[in-house]
């Protein structure tokens, strides 16, 4: 017995070793078959023999840069963050496996065209191969990656659609007694908004004959990293890519460029369910039958100290999708897009296309459920995709609340085709801007109008970036790298222009024996002569952005229809006393964190990157550089959302401009780009910072996108492995 245990365990020890030496060979093939160059800003070029060569050595540079970011992102996309932050991330890994099956996942990878699968093992190789030549990177739980898992994060936002679930009503729906004290993060959706803008100028309304993209993505900053991406099967693309993702997600090849921004086109819907139980099951009404709730245990685990749990929850599946909390006395499912191989096919595809009609094919998936796309070709098309996964539902309900899911009328009537949707193509006035806002001004006068469309393909309403665009490119032409630069960094905060004539108004009235007359007079000479202009010396800034958040608070409890532009609301529906009282408390508020209200606003706003951790730390005694933009939400085109911090009275910037490019499309591409802060996620490496002062003036780089100017300003050239 003793002899036939120890034989088998030999034979399991050889053939593990047999299987190492086996992937080492083909990490060492694959690393053999790849070149990076590391320009003077650390950016990483990858020249791979084929298209999984590139994977490879481009989700190998990625690790080299920030090994924690990428791992981060795979913990959460596998629902597993509570084993390594414990019981906090319980709900929130409960959310994913509602989606994520690792059997269902691991059968759709076998499933994949051969191509997609060559990607996603070169994938895997290029993580594996970082993690082996690399022994002193300690991973939180992944130690090896499967390929399979690339499905599991297959479209690049921050903050997909599974997100706007909430983990609490998650909680309540389905674990209400298991720590039942424990309130859990939800995200605010009303904080500095996340979103982007894009601008396309067409070839008449620039200098050079050649059509333009911005490229102007705000999500938190390090997000996502600058990579080039290069093989001999047709591959160039160069641009942003959301950490552990092997596909550009905003960016541009030799031909063309896209740039998404978040959208409102409904992607997404509730259904109530009358839920009853039957001979011991639960069913829901539908139509006149009872249908049973399909039930799936879901196992989750969670460390608590230094030990780690285990929990089962019993989670509830309609037609519609998994029920996701109650609500008046009804059980509430939820549907979605869950394509998670079309969506990385659409994903990597596009970014080898060579002009539109390839680029619309990729369109053809859709699966960009919560992005609009901007574009531009060399060809001197420019283009707007208003959402991409827009279900076909009968207009007669309301879709931007629950709906009743025991009606079949209510059920999605298939998908909408992308020539059903909001859409712009080559618009007589020569460029496209969309910031968030409604596509309906996308084009200025030769916009899509909206009584052309079921309301559901557009709630998106307009904002103070959407009218400053507006405002900025109309009248524009001779457009060159430079100008439309100029463009995208325009300092105007459109928020303020209905808001601070109505302050004036409402001091005016005031008394002239009323004490506030003279307390406010200064302040109020500053606040009135203010240019509207964000920026570094400007105090009218400081005094605007005081005011209006107070304001904002003050007037939270005012019942505000949701289809109302916020600044014109503020304005006339808040009253005069609303409005001063809120001034006065943002002078109290500057004066005692600043030592007067005459504070100009780069020494409230700034620019400081001390440590790598995902939630970044600040600190009012160290380093900081000024920042003259502003938050997206008063319509700073440039977007920086800062706030202060328990420990600071400064106002530190987490979110807005990240990476930033413009590119021209001709015979031969050009761009320009930036980053927040640098390339490299070590604080020690050269790249941790060495943007910053450029990000802080808009002084951008130039991107070296051919091979004679990658060689050119090469400070490194290795293959993966060699390095170290």
């Amino acid at each position: 017995m003793i002899k036939r245990f120890f034989f088998y365990w030999t034979l399991f020890l050889f053939a593990c070793i047999s299987q190492a030496q086996n992937d080492l060979d083909r990490w060492q093939k694959r690393a053999s078959n790849t070149e990076i160059f590391r320009d003077q800003w650390g950016i990483p070029h990858i020249y791979g023999k084929t298209d999984s060569d590139a994977v490879f050595g481009m989700i190998y540079a990625q690790c080299e840069d920030d090994f924690n970011r990428v791992e981060v992102n795979f913990i959460n996309a596998l629902g597993r963050m509570a084993e390594v932050e414990g019981i906090s991330h319980l709900y929130a890994d409960f959310r994913m496996k509602l989606y994520i099956d690792e059997e269902v996942v691991k059968k759709e990878y076998e499933n994949s065209p051969q191509w997609l699968k060559e990607l996603m093992d070169a994938w895997a190789d290029g993580i594996n191969y970082f993690l082996y030549t690399h022994p002193e990177i300690k991973p939180k739980l992944i130690s090896k990656f499967e390929p399979w898992m690339a499905l599991t994060f297959s479209e690049g936002s921050i903050g997909g659609d599974i997100e706007t679930i909430s983990v609490n009503q998650l909680k309540t729906f389905y674990d209400k007694e298991f720590q039942a004290n424990l309130r859990l993060q939800e995200r605010d959706w009303t904080e500095e908004p996340r979103g982007s803008n894009g601008f396309a100028i067409a070839p008449k309304l620039s200098k050079s004959g050649n059509p333009l993209l911005l490229i102007n993505p705000h999500t938190s900053f390090y997000f996502r990293p600058e990579v080039h991406m290069v093989s001999q099967e047709g591959l160039n693309a160069y641009g942003a890519v959301t950490w552990g993702q092997f596909f550009i997600y905003q960016g541009f090849n030799e031909y063309n460029g896209w740039m998404h921004t978040s959208s409102r086109a409904d992607a997404i819907d509730h259904f109530a369910l009358t839920v009853e139980s039957i001979n011991g099951k639960y069913h829901y009404k539908f139509g006149n039958e009872w249908r049973p709730l399909k039930e799936k245990t879901i196992n989750l685990k969670y460390k608590e100290g230094n030990e780690l749990l285990e929990r089962q929850i019993t989670a509830y599946y309609s037609h519609h999708g998994p029920v996701i909390r109650e609500e008046d006395g009804k059980w509430v499912a939820i549907s979605l897009m869950i394509e998670r191989i079309k969506a990385l096919t659409q994903s990597y595809s596009r970014t080898k296309t060579k002009n539109h009609q390839e680029f619309k094919a990729t369109m053809d998936l859709k699966t960009n459920s919560s992005n609009n796309t901007v574009y531009a070709d060399r060809e001197g098309n420019i283009a707007y995709y208003h959402g991409n996964f827009i279900p076909k539902r009968d207009p007669k309900f309301d879709w931007r609340n629950v709906v009743d899911g025991s009606n079949p009328a209510t059920d999605w009537q298939g998908l909408h085709e992308v020539e059903e949707m909001i859409y712009i193509e080559n618009p007589e006035n020569g460029w496209i801007q969309n910031c968030n806002s409604s596509p309906f001004t996308a084009a200025g006068p030769f916009s899509p109008k909206k009584e052309n469309y079921p309301p559901y393909m557009a709630w998106d309403l307009e904002n103070a970036r959407g009218l400053n665009a507006v405002r900025v490119l109309k009248d524009q032409k001779e457009f060159t790298l430079e100008s439309l630069i100029e463009s995208a960094y325009e300092p105007t905060l459109m928020a303020f222009e209905p808001m601070i004539p109505a302050l004036q108004k409402a001091y005016i009235a005031l008394a002239a024996t009323d004490p506030k007359k003279e307390r406010l007079k200064e302040p109020m000479k500053m606040l009135s002569s203010w240019d509207l202009k964000t920026g570094v010396n400007s105090v009218g800034t400081s005094l605007a952005v005081f005011w209006g958040g107070q304001l904002m608070a003050d007037a939270r409890e005012l019942d505000r229809p949701w289809d109302t532009y916020i600044f014109d609301f503020l304005s006339k529906e808040t009253t005069d006393a609303m409005k001063l009282e809120a001034f006065e408390k943002a002078i109290i508020r500057l004066t005692e964190d600043f030592g007067t209200w005459n504070t100009p606003w780069g020494e409230i706003n700034r620019f400081q990157r001390v440590t790598n951790e995902i939630q970044g730390k600040f600190f009012d005694e160290l380093p900081s550089l000024p920042i003259g933009y502003n938050s997206s939400l008063w319509g700073s085109l440039a977007a920086y959302g800062s706030r202060a911090y328990p420990n600071t009275k400064r106002w530190y910037g987490n979110v807005g401009n990240s990476f930033v490019a413009v590119v021209e499309f001709g015979d031969k591409v050009k761009a320009k780009s930036l980053l927040a802060g640098g390339q490299s996620g070590n604080p020690f490496s050269p790249h941790f910072v060495d943007q910053a002062e450029r990000y802080a003036s808009g002084e951008f780089k130039e991107v070296h996108y051919y091979m004679e100017d990658v060689r050119r300003n090469a400070r490194i050239q290795y293959k993966p492995g060699e390095r170290d």
